[in-house]
């Protein structure tokens, strides 16, 4: 059974509606989903830097996951919205206190930056305006080799008609560079009627052209791959290791020794 994300809720300051959309997503079935605190700063001010939510004072106890025994996970991200190359820190003390990292850079040359040096997690891809570059297959790839996804949220086509051209034309801009490899598409929901289904949002999928495999991935398992290449960022490095389980180990001292284990003497000619 596949374990569905939505990595983008948008934070609110309203606690009971931030309650609400996390109880809709545990309704909808989703087992994992990440609280977004987005960080514009301009030139003009630079804008209060956001703190991650406390889980513990938000919600008593976690909802339930429709169809599952457990509670839902919650997790906080913080995206950064970069159109200078100065607003995004990469050993800013300030982004450790937060689970996933994403940036949403507004020209081609931060986008190319995003791709091939910046250690983040996820690339957020516009769908309130048409990007004013276009997507080339070299930083893409780039991106995909380093494990970096790309995003592309969905509530905005709900709220506007014009949002929702943008949104489709972007996102099948995007797709045609990647071929719906690293893709993850997220809800961005600031209500509870903003969020749809994991079996809807891959429909929508099919929509900006992906395949049926690659529209299932973008809300399961590359959303894990996501929360996976979060946690090996922060520590610095991955490390895999291997153990002999005890069923394994005993039927190895039942067996009789093979020619192999004997000793060269005793092998059988």
């Amino acid at each position: 059974m596949s374990v569905f994300m939505d990595l983008n809720l948008n934070y609110t300051k309203e606690k009971s509606q931030m309650r609400s959309v996390i109880e809709t997503a545990a309704h909808l079935g989703f087992s994992t989903v990440a609280i977004n605190h987005v960080f514009e700063p301009t030139a003009k001010k630079k804008p209060e830097f956001p703190t991650p939510t406390l889980i513990n004072e938000l919600i008593d106890e976690l909802p339930v996951v429709q169809g599952r025994s457990r509670p839902i996970r919650v997790l906080n991200r913080l995206t950064v919205v970069m159109s200078d190359s100065s607003h995004f820190r990469p050993n800013a003390a300030e982004y450790r206190g937060f689970d996933l990292l994403a940036v949403q850079p507004t020209t081609e040359k931060l986008f190319h930056a995003a791709c091939m040096l910046y250690e983040v997690d996820i690339i957020c891809v516009s769908v309130t305006e048409k990007l004013p570059f276009f997507f080339k297959r070299a930083p893409v790839n780039g991106a995909v080799g380093r494990g970096v996804v790309f995003e592309v949220s969905y509530s905005a086509a709900i709220r506007d008609s014009t949002r929702r051209r943008y949104t489709i034309a972007n996102a099948v801009s995007l797709m045609e560079s990647c071929r719906g490899k690293n893709v993850i598409l997220s809800s961005a929901a600031e209500k509870p009627l903003e969020i749809r289904g994991p079996y809807d949002i891959t429909n929508l999928g099919l929509l900006f052209g992906l395949s049926d495999a690659d529209a299932k991935d973008a809300v399961s398992a590359t959303c894990r791959s996501v929360v996976l290449h979060a946690e090996t960022r922060k520590l610095a490095s991955g490390i895999i290791y291997t153990m002999k389980t005890g069923t394994e180990s005993s039927s190895q001292q039942g067996a009789p020794p093979s020619d192999s284990d004997a000793p060269a003497a005793k092998r059988a000619k």
